[in-house]
C-alpha cells in the first residue's frame, strides 16, 4: 500500500509527467471519482493516467501493460490501452501508466435502460474475449477456480450482508448447484474476472465499454457469465445466454452461483459504505441487492 503521507494529487500528477513524459505535460488533469487498487486521474480529452494506490504490487498494471495492447483489436466494446509507461520514482515509489479513456458513465453511476442491446453487447463482448489463451497467460491468484472452492467466502459475505431468511435461503439453494455442477473441462480462456457495475461504462442507455482488467486471467469463463446477472436488468440473462450461446448447463450453474457471491460482495460493501468503514460504497449497496433478486428469480431460460 502507499504510505498515508504520499498523497496523490493533480500537481503531483502533473509533476510525474513533466519528469517522465514532458510531452504529455500541459493536458488538463482531473480526478476520476471511485477506484481502490488503482486511481484515475483524466488526462485531456483523449487519455487517462492510471496510479497504482492500494493495489499492495505492480502486477495488476503490468499485467494490463502485457496484455491489453493484445486483446483490444478483437473486442468489440473500446477497452483502455496502455500508451506510455510511468516508472517508479523518489518522487512517487509505486507503478503509474497512461492509457486511453474509455467514454461513458461507470454503471456504478449510471442506468441501463435499453436491456436488449446491452445484453446483446456483453455477450458479443465476452464471446469476443474468451477465446483460448497462450500458454504464458497469466492464472488467477483469488479467483478462477471452481465455486466450492469459495464456500468459505461465500458463508463469510452471506453473513455480513444481513438478508431476511428467505433470501438467504435462496442464495444457499443457488450456490449449492453452483457447488454440485461440474468443474470446467475446456481450454483456458482469456477472463476479464471483475465484471461488475464500477468497471463497465454505459451511454444512452446501453453498454459502451469495459474498464479495470487487473484481475484478467486465463481460466474458467463462468467468472465473467455472472455478469449477466450483476450487469443486466430484469429479463437481461435469458436474452444474454441465447446471445453467447457458448454456456453449457454447468457453466451456467456455476455462473449464477458466482453472481450470488459477488452480489452479497456489493452489499457487504455497501454497508461498509453506510456504516463509514474504510474502503465502502454505500451506493454499492442497491446494486447488489437488485443482482440478488435477479439471481433469486431469473435463472437463465428462453425469453
Amino acid at each position: 500500500m502507499i504510505e498515508p503521507e504520499i498523497e496523490v494529487t493533480e500537481e503531483l500528477v502533473r509533476s510525474l509527467l513533466r519528469e517522465q513524459h514532458p510531452d504529455l505535460a500541459g493536458l488538463s488533469v482531473r480526478e476520476v471519482a471511485g477506484g481502490w487498487g488503482n486511481q484515475m486521474w483524466r488526462l485531456g480529452e483523449e487519455l487517462a493516467v492510471r496510479v497504482q494506490r492500494m493495489d499492495s504490487g505492480p502486477g495488476s498494471q503490468l499485467k494490463e501493460r502485457r496484455w491489453l495492447p493484445v486483446l483490444a483489436p478483437r473486442l468489440p466494446l473500446p477497452v483502455p490501452v496502455p500508451v506510455r509507461e510511468g516508472v517508479p520514482s523518489e518522487r512517487f515509489p509505486r507503478m503509474w501508466t497512461v492509457m486511453t479513456w474509455v467514454g461513458g458513465t461507470p454503471l456504478e453511476h449510471g442506468a441501463i435502460t435499453r436491456c436488449g442491446p446491452a445484453a446483446d453487447a456483453l455477450a458479443d463482448f465476452l464471446a469476443a474475449l474468451h477465446t483460448e489463451a497462450p500458454a504464458d497467460a497469466p492464472d488467477a491468484p483469488d479467483r478462477g477456480g471452481h465455486p466450492g472452492q469459495y464456500t468459505d467466502g461465500f458463508e463469510h459475505f452471506l453473513r455480513g450482508a444481513e438478508l431476511p431468511p428467505g433470501v438467504e435461503a435462496d442464495l444457499r439453494a443457488v450456490w449449492a448447484d453452483a457447488v454440485a455442477a461440474p468443474a470446467w473441462a475446456g481450454p483456458r480462456l482469456w477472463v476479464h474476472g471483475d465484471l461488475h457495475p464500477a468497471n463497465v461504462v454505459v451511454t444512452d442507455g446501453t453498454l459502451a465499454g469495459v474498464v479495470d482488467f487487473g484481475d484478467l486471467f486465463a481460466g474458467d469463463p463462468a467468472w465473467d457469465l455472472a455478469a449477466a446477472w450483476l450487469l443486466l436488468p430484469e429479463g437481461g440473462a435469458a436474452r444474454f445466454f441465447e446471445r453467447y450461446a457458448r454456456a453449457d448447463g454447468a457453466a451456467v450453474r456455476r455462473a449464477r452461483g458466482l453472481a450470488a457471491l459477488k452480489g452479497l460482495f456489493l452489499v457487504v460493501m455497501g454497508l461498509n459504505g453506510d456504516r463509514g468503514l474504510p474502503g465502502g460504497k454505500a451506493h454499492w449497496g442497491p446494486a447488489g441487492r437488485s443482482a440478488l433478486e435477479r439471481v433469486r428469480r431469473e435463472p437463465p431460460g428462453p425469453s
